[in-house]
């Protein structure tokens, strides 16, 4: 299966979910997860959108949930559309801050870990994450579509915007 065999036009996620990165200077708050999709993974905070919330309010809440951080402003830096070959789709939507209130803090969910931009463990993470992070980093607004296999990323289209 590849992106460019994908109708996108009529394509339904099965969930909308939501990414926060957090910058403190030259660091980014990451988190190693616990449980649920990419448990043992390397990921920023983030998670579902509840039904009746906007995307805001669903990462606020869940970067609270994950690591006890509170943000209030975040800018929007990009999407993603990832396609299974199981058929479970999810439609991510990233952000990102310089401004917090807490200590990042280990939950049930996930394990905090400041880390240095230059030295982010990209060998730890999603195979996507080394593609479509530096645009984040730099502030380049993107989309990017994706085919994964479990973990095994197949096919792959980022743009800029």
């Amino acid at each position: 299966m590849k992106v460019s065999q994908i109708d996108w036009s009529s394509w339904n996620p099965v969930d909308v979910a939501t990414l926060v990165f957090v910058f403190r200077g030259a660091d980014v708050l990451l988190i190693r997860k616990k449980r649920g999709l990419g448990a043992g993974k390397i990921n920023a905070p983030g998670g579902k959108v509840d039904e009746g919330e906007t995307l805001e309010e669903a990462a606020i809440r869940e970067l609270e949930e994950e690591v006890c951080v509170r943000v209030e402003q975040l800018k929007y830096v990009g999407q993603h559309h990832f396609q299974f070959v199981d058929g479970y789709a999810m439609h991510v939507h990233v952000f990102r801050t310089g401004t917090y209130t807490g200590v990042p803090t280990e939950t049930d969910e996930a394990i905090p870990m400041w880390v240095s931009i230059d030295e982010i463990p990209y060998d730890e993470m999603w195979e996507d994450d080394r593609l479509w992070i530096p645009y984040m980093l730099k502030g380049i607004i993107f989309s990017g579509w994706y085919v994964f296999d479990q973990s095994k990323m197949i096919d792959v289209v980022i743009k800029e915007h």
